[in-house]
């Protein structure tokens, strides 16, 4: 090998199978992925904090805002399901570099947008961007790396997920409070042209010489069907919900999807190949793991605008008083992996979701009278069981999927990772909306904090699913990555 640069070779015919001399963890190219899925997920949620003030500077609602986060959403889960093909057609180098150029430039576009038709539409951009630019990053460490080495590339994968939607509150709120809304997208700009330079040297070449065609028909199918899920979503978490838009969304939705599942299931080379889901470990973390994804990824959303209106703080306090949550997640990222080794999967990942759910009702028991301590405390052990959650259910998902079908697992999981994310924020919202009656009708109360606490405690009983599923794991699972006998 000379310089890092030599190209991993796939064999005839191959869609993803894993280069010869894959082995050891590359650090630089897993960091450098990292990089771009903390640039992706943070602008994913920085804009809500900064709300009012883009609002204000377009003249608009601050509800109004919500559909730029839409649109990105939207775009990313709708793209992503091409990636795999562009990667084994194009090359993953070329892939990822143009990924990154498009989101770098169109950061560059959302800052200087003059209205909110033109922030939304480079915002799509943007999504379009982030949708290549993550999943072909992702791949390309997955198939550079060995089994037993996957855990540990994995946890460079990890912290993204676990610290850009936690300190996203307090970048939005604190430079469109003290600097301008736009700084919140040139921030971008810098990390952009240095993963450029990067990538060149890092990204191998990867793809595969038997280039087959896009399976149209699935695409269009599930482009329709997850689109109009998200939209469908959003309408029913809106302050203002339309009843016709929403029932016609998800009546879409069910019946494209459905469509989709039982073409992709039928035709030779699927677009997704549902058959993977056959496979235990990544059934689990696809279906659990999106839950809990969905249940935690609304906890920083939520958590700003409680604080705010439960008790009365400013957006810059709201904001930092999440912090706690970036605390924990770092503290303890040197220990998941020992943990698993340790102990294994099964019960890394029952612990880390029951951990979650108490931490849940903790926070929906939050009194502005609290004590500082005794919220860090809380924030610091919900960011300890989200790292370690999240860890768990990303070791798992790829420990027994065989290297000819890693492209296809990889951009299955990438779509439901995203979904699950932003299904989250739609879920939460649409929670606060039920926890205002809910509140009501058991007398708990009628101040605005109350219809949060209600919306908590829910988000915690959502974890019973993907605590069950764990739970059904066999206790072997993830010995492949975990080195476990």
């Amino acid at each position: 090998m000379r310089g890092g640069r030599q190209r991993p070779k796939t064999a005839p015919g191959s869609t993803g199978g894993a280069p010869d001399g894959a082995g050891r963890v590359h650090r630089g190219l897993a960091l450098l992925v990292a990089g771009s899925l903390f640039m992706e997920i943070l602008d994913g949620t920085v804009i809500a904090p900064a709300a009012p003030h883009i609002a204000a500077s377009f003249g608009v609602s601050a509800v109004a805002v919500n559909v730029a986060v839409t649109a990105y959403v939207l775009t990313l889960a709708v793209l992503i399901p091409v990636s795999g093909w562009l990667t084994d057609r194009f090359g993953a180098r070329r892939v990822f570099m143009t990924a990154l150029a498009i989101f770098t430039l169109a950061s560059v576009a959302c800052a200087a947008a003059t209205s909110l038709p033109v922030l939304t539409a480079t915002r799509v951009l943007q999504g379009v961007g982030g949708a290549m630019m993550v999943p072909v990053g992702r791949l390309v460490v997955l198939r550079t790396t060995a089994k037993s080495e996957l855990m540990k590339a994995i946890a460079y994968l990890t912290w993204p997920a676990l610290v850009a939607p936690v300190i996203a509150p307090a970048v939005g709120g604190i430079l469109s409070t003290y600097a301008s809304w736009r700084w919140i997208f040139l921030i971008n700009v810098p990390l952009g042209l240095v993963g450029l330079a990067l990538a060149r040297r890092l990204v191998p070449d990867i793809r595969s010489s038997d280039r087959q065609p896009l399976d149209w028909r699935g695409f269009v199918l599930t482009a329709v069907g997850v689109a109009a899920l998200v939209v469908g979503l959003e309408a029913v978490g809106s302050t203002r919900p339309d009843h016709t838009v929403t029932v016609a969304a998800l009546v879409l939705a069910a019946t494209a999807l459905t469509a989709a599942a039982l073409y992709l299931l039928r035709v030779p080379r699927p677009l997704l190949d549902l058959r993977i889901l056959r496979i235990t470990t990544y059934r689990v973390t696809a279906l659990g793991g999106s839950i809990f994804r969905a249940v935690i990824s609304a906890i920083p959303f939520l958590l700003p605008v409680f604080f705010q209106l439960g008790f009365g703080w400013s957006a810059a306090q709201a904001g930092l008083a999440v912090m706690p949550l970036f605390l924990g997640n770092v503290a303890i990222k040197p220990v998941t992996t020992p943990l698993m080794r340790r102990f294994g999967i099964r019960p890394v990942l029952l612990g880390a979701i029951v951990g979650s759910a108490a931490c849940l009702v903790g926070i929906a028991l939050l009194e502005a009278g609290t004590s500082l301590p005794v919220l860090v405390v809380l924030l610091t052990l919900s960011g300890i069981a989200r790292s370690i959650g999240f860890s768990a259910f990303n070791s798992a998902a790829f420990a027994d999927v065989e290297p000819e079908r890693m492209t296809h697992a990889n951009t299955l999981m990438s779509t439901l990772q995203e979904l699950g994310a932003g299904i989250g924020v739609a879920v939460g919202a649409l929670l606060v909306r039920l926890g205002g009656p809910v509140a009501d009708a058991a007398a708990l109360g009628s101040g605005p904090d109350e219809a949060f606490r209600v919306a908590f405690v829910l988000l915690a009983a959502l974890l019973i699913l993907p605590a069950v599923e764990a739970l059904l794991l066999p206790r072997t699972a993830g010995n492949t990555v975990t080195g476990r006998a």
